[in-house]
């Protein structure tokens, strides 16, 4: 089906991040929009205000009449739902074309340029910052992210000029090979979605793969020291980068009084003092990846600055819900261990003398599974741990499987804990905490804005 022959879109998983992203862009064109979520949420909500029709039980019935033509209407579907699900299963029956979400951006990086990010961690962040240097700029850009930015209040952004798109490229069920880049930032290869890869080696060869399909003429921006090598076609530049080496990185770095600043070294042009808006120091290494691709755009180094000191995050990355002398309160999406790692690394640095408390929600049996010593051994780095339930998302119970696993390996002098989610709650209340740090990406941070009351009324 050629996009110019669609005139509806119907989304199965219509409220997820990623998904709502491509709903936004179809809105855009005037096309009808509808779809099916499982609950409803602000962002579904935020959707039908902004014109899309949204329903919350599964039915065919449902389905509005612009959406059952099968010559003119697209289906598009997240790979958490089943295959069984009503809806789907009938629209293959009729004869529509369904696609997965990585499907549709793989067929906007063949209409754009497609400037993609893609990594175990860092890769919302990282595009999110690129979107925006190159939105202010007057290279401009249209794009399709993985996080709520903070500039935007949104995950799509729309050039009608710009012929370049930015997409965080998921390797989750290897949906990143549908994509076809023009340039990309590979942020991390470490080992994750295990329950679908199998292997680690399968993992990086994943990661390869992806290379391949960096088109002639662009260009990979990829972290120093991976196991992955890349396999990329003739006529594709390559570029490595890292926080203090490579081709691309960061110099007279300058941390203190709540702000960062350093100076990006490029072998297309050198760019000093450039200030953090957001100053985290895992952001100076995903800053250096968004302005390497962005200068490789086009982006001059005023407007790489002006980007950079402009930028104020992306939900759940990070985020800063309380920052006084009595209380810190931050929640980040974080669930995998080098992702924790990281976190707890950064805080550290901003918070040397302080006792800083993490509550955690593992993700999924299968990475708790696999990675619960390396959960254990970057959460050690804080001073006390409290542990939630596994959130299990897609998958069913593992027996054996607990957020004990992660408990028990947590080294000595480590405070610990465990408790359900209805009781973290009544946890905050009858504590205090100094610097507190919500991680995890399950149902645990819908907590953080009665969280931040109960430490503000203290």
């Amino acid at each position: 089906m050629e996009i110019s022959h669609i005139k509806a879109v119907y989304f199965i998983g219509a409220g997820g991040i990623g998904m709502s992203a491509i709903a936004r862009y179809f809105i855009h064109c005037g096309m009808v929009v509808a779809g099916y979520d499982k609950t409803p949420s602000e962002l579904t909500r935020q959707l039908e205000k902004e014109g899309m029709l949204i329903h919350y039980e599964e039915s065919v019935e449902s389905i509005p009449q612009a959406c059952r033509k099968p010559e003119s209407c697209l289906v598009v579907y997240t790979p958490a739902v089943p295959a069984n699900h009503q809806e789907l299963v009938w629209f293959r029956e009729q004869g529509f074309e369904v696609m997965k979400r990585a499907q549709v951006l793989g067929i906007l990086t063949q209409k754009h340029k497609g400037l993609c990010v893609a990594g175990t961690h860092g890769k919302t962040t990282t595009s999110s910052m690129c979107a925006h240097i190159l939105h202010q700029s007057h290279v401009e850009c249209n794009a399709f992210l993985g996080g709520i930015t903070k500039n935007y209040g949104t995950n799509y952004l729309l050039s009608t000029q710009s012929d370049y798109v930015v997409i965080e490229a998921d390797e989750f069920d290897r949906s990143f090979h549908w994509l076809r880049p023009w340039m990309t930032v590979i942020t991390s290869t470490d080992p994750d979605h295990l329950d679908i890869y199998g292997t680690a080696e399968a993992y990086l060869e994943s990661f390869r793969h992806y290379t391949t399909l960096i088109q002639p003429g662009g260009a990979l921006i990829i972290h120093r020291g991976l196991a992955m090598k890349p396999d990329v076609q003739k006529g594709v530049r390559t570029y490595d980068y890292s926080l203090n080496e490579g081709d691309f990185h960061a110099e007279n770095i300058r941390i203190g009084n709540g702000e960062i600043q350093f100076d990006f070294i490029s072998p297309i042009e050198n760019v000093k003092d450039v200030q953090l808006g957001h100053p985290i120091p895992i952001n100076i290494e995903n800053g250096v990846a968004a302005m390497a691709m962005a200068q490789l755009a086009g982006c001059k180094a005023d407007e790489l600055k002006y980007g950079m000191r402009t930028f104020h995050g992306v939900d759940r990355r990070f985020d800063f819900h309380l920052k006084d002398d009595r209380h810190v309160l931050i929640s980040d999406y974080a669930h995998h261990p080098k992702e924790i790692l990281e976190s707890a690394r950064s805080i550290r640095q901003l918070y040397q003398n302080r006792k800083i408390t993490a509550i955690f929600q593992p993700h999924l049996y299968t990475r708790t599974r696999d990675f619960y010593r390396e959960f254990a051994e970057a959460l050690s780095l804080l001073d006390e741990v409290v542990l939630c339930d596994i959130y299990p998302a897609r998958e069913e119970p593992i027996p054996g499987v607990t957020s004990k696993l992660i408990y028990d390996s947590l080294k000595p002098g480590v405070e610990r804990s465990m408790v359900t989610l209805d009781e973290v709650l009544p946890l905050v209340k009858s504590r205090d905490f100094d610097v507190l740090v919500v991680l995890g990406a399950g149902d645990l941070d819908n907590l953080v804005p009665q969280i931040a009351k109960l430490l503000e009324a203290k």
